[in-house]
């Protein structure tokens, strides 16, 4: 009798435990989304303590990216992302590079995007600027060097996205452009999105400044699509810049039939609308890269 007590007691005991470390198993997965083998480990060096848990998990999974990230290195990144965020007088264009299509539409692909996006319009809401449009560029190792909200860098980021998805990733250039009060930013991305939202992903970007007494956000989404399609290098200038300079290899926007309406020229369109293109900033999926616009300045791009 008090042996079978003895034995039925431990087995009342051992089952809260084995339940509660169950629970602590399910939580930490869901939460981390690492495998169950390793959420297991991670639980059993932390004493079943869940946020230390998760904080050797998420050190572990950033070391193992890093070193995936320098054997992944010198690999060719020919696909990815254009991605473009807008908030009010302030914008950000990215391309980010991968390895293949497949890891393009990833999730853990455009997670990464999303935050360097988010990460790379902050800091050009701090740039400073006395003109109406600003233009900063930014290359591989600048964007490096930024840090997102989690206090984490974009190197870091990049690195553990590196290590989940198993290619190398190619921060390859960010522009931030700002405007004063009384111009008006317009982006748009390509293929556009059902939805179009304040950020968005696609191959192809284009900003687009128009001076205008009130915001004209169809003219203005029109344009930047007008910009992506038709490629103009310049906005041109009436009084220099003759309608047969159309023809040769520089495209000037005034003089190119409106892409959405080829019976008017972008010239005719802008009178009809009392509006003033500024500037114009077009980003391409994979281009090479060329001095094809005038920017302000340039942080850290060789």
């Amino acid at each position: 009798m008090i042996l079978r007590q003895f034995f039925r007691s431990i087995h009342t005991n051992c089952v809260p435990c084995y339940t509660s470390k169950k629970i602590l198993l399910s939580k930490l997965r869901k939460k981390t989304g690492y495998t169950i083998v390793n959420c297991k480990k991670a639980l059993e060096l932390n004493d079943n303590d869940i946020v230390k848990a998760e904080q050797w998990l998420r050190e572990q999974a950033q070391a193992q990216g890093w070193s995936q990230a320098m054997k992944l290195k010198s690999r060719a990144t020919s696909q990815g992302l254009i991605a473009m965020i807008t908030n009010n007088n302030h914008g950000a264009l990215v391309e980010i590079n991968c390895e293949t299509d497949f890891v393009a539409r990833n999730k853990k692909f455009y997670d990464l995007t999303k935050i360097i996006l988010a990460t790379v319009l902050k800091h050009g809401m701090t740039i400073e600027h006395d003109s109406l449009i600003k233009k900063t560029m930014l290359c591989t190792e600048a964007i490096s060097k930024l840090y997102a909200d989690d206090g984490k860098s974009l190197s870091d980021h990049s690195a553990l996205t590196i290590g989940l998805v198993g290619e190398n990733i190619n921060m390859r250039r960010a522009l931030c452009m700002n405007v004063q009060p009384g111009v008006h930013l317009y982006g748009c991305i390509h293929p556009t999105p059902v939805n179009p939202v304040s950020s968005s992903f696609g191959r192809y970007g284009a900003f687009v400044a128009l001076k205008s007494d009130e915001r004209k956000e169809v003219l203005g989404i029109q344009l930047c699509q007008h910009v992506i399609g038709m490629n103009p290098t310049k906005i041109g200038n009436a009084e220099v810049d003759q309608p047969h300079d159309d023809v040769d290899e520089e495209p000037v926007m005034l003089y190119q039939e409106f892409l959405l309406n080829p019976s008017v020229s972008i010239q005719q369109l802008l009178q009809r609308e009392q509006v003033e293109i500024l500037d114009f900033v077009r980003f391409e999926m994979g281009e090479t890269l060329e001095d094809k616009q005038e920017l302000d300045s340039v942080e850290t791009c060789g």
